[in-house]
């Protein structure tokens, strides 16, 4: 039996990363969900490299939209897809940083769509095909983590819209997992990285370029370790947890 893998977000970043090194893999189904899969980003999908007995589908989920992930669902069966295995809730915005004095109502509620509601309605789409899931030990549903959401430590920077959305899904990653004893629910935190997002973040914090080879990424070395990380990681051992590409559980 195939081994199915949807990411949210998987068009560019670290969401196309993880995607391409899926289906270097044999015998795997890989859903590729984005908001848009008619741009240009999400046409290129189909260029990459696809091991023997995988192939690649592309499913549209803007995760802003809470009926999206129920829609694309019911379109999987036309592709011969009747449970997952692993999914990756990737899909995410982050594009400004204010003090908690300075935030906008638009801003905060435009973040917790995308980072929190379209966490949460995606599990409540795929759960249904989660639990058709023969993996062993259980199959998987991991949510993009960030140390930016961290209650205990928070970023010496202004976060007053991201890193509260994330704190958020962090939240509904421990709750999962203790009511769905059957799962593995985590939170995979792929460190600071050279994306779009990653990029924007350090110019606006001005961290100078000395700073951010010391702390930064790169979009491979994340992805190479994250999925070190979902290939051995358990319910057992991390469940709820958030961990980072290295493999470390870390506080939040």
């Amino acid at each position: 039996m195939s081994t199915v893998v949807l990411i949210s977000g998987a068009n560019r970043g670290l969401g196309k990363g993880l995607l391409a090194r899926y289906l270097a893999l044999p015998n795997h189904t890989v859903i590729a969900a984005n908001r848009n899969p008619d741009h240009p980003t999400s046409k290129e999908l189909s260029k990459l490299p696809t091991a023997e007995g995988s192939k690649l589908v592309v499913i549209k989920i803007d995760a802003r939209v809470w009926t999206d992930a129920f829609e694309a669902v019911k379109t999987l069966e036309g592709h011969g897809i009747d449970h997952i295995d692993i999914v990756v809730a990737n899909a995410g915005v982050s594009y400004t940083w204010p003090t908690v004095a300075e935030v906008k109502e638009e801003d905060l509620k435009a973040h917790f769509e995308a980072n929190t509601y379209g966490v949460v309605s995606l599990f409540q789409a795929v759960r249904p095909l989660l639990q058709k899931s023969s993996r062993k030990p259980e199959p998987i549903f991991s949510i993009m983590g960030t140390t930016a959401g961290s209650l205990n430590s928070p970023l010496p920077f202004p976060n007053g819209v991201y890193g509260p959305s994330k704190a958020a899904s962090a939240w509904y990653s421990i709750k999962i997992h203790l009511e769905e004893s059957w799962l593995h629910s985590f939170s995979l935190c792929p460190g600071w990285v050279h994306t779009d997002m990653g990029d924007a973040g350090a110019r606006s914090f001005g961290v100078d370029e000395e700073t951010q080879a010391k702390l930064m990424v790169s979009v491979d070395e994340s992805c190479d370790g994250m999925m070190k990380v979902l290939t051995k990681t358990t319910k057992e051992e991390h469940g709820g947890k958030l961990v980072e590409w290295t493999g470390k559980p870390l506080e939040w």
